[in-house]
């Protein structure tokens, strides 16, 4: 699941904070080790992390997993 595209969808968001939640999104998956984009587990990270930035938390170190 590409969460640029989530967050592009929703609005909330301006160009830094997605290029900053996007590399956070990266970031997790490498320290997980989630490399398949279909993988559900793939999902749940990235639908917490944007649920993390709608709440306030844009620190990448925060975010991430």
């Amino acid at each position: 699941m590409p969460i640029r595209s989530s967050f592009e969808r929703d609005h909330s968001f301006g160009p830094e904070d997605i290029a900053r939640l996007s590399a956070t999104f990266e970031t997790a998956l490498g320290k997980l080790g989630l490399v398949d984009r279909k993988d559900p587990a793939t999902t749940a990270v990235a639908k917490l992390i944007i649920e993390l930035a709608k709440e306030g938390e844009t620190t990448p170190s925060r975010c991430a997993p």
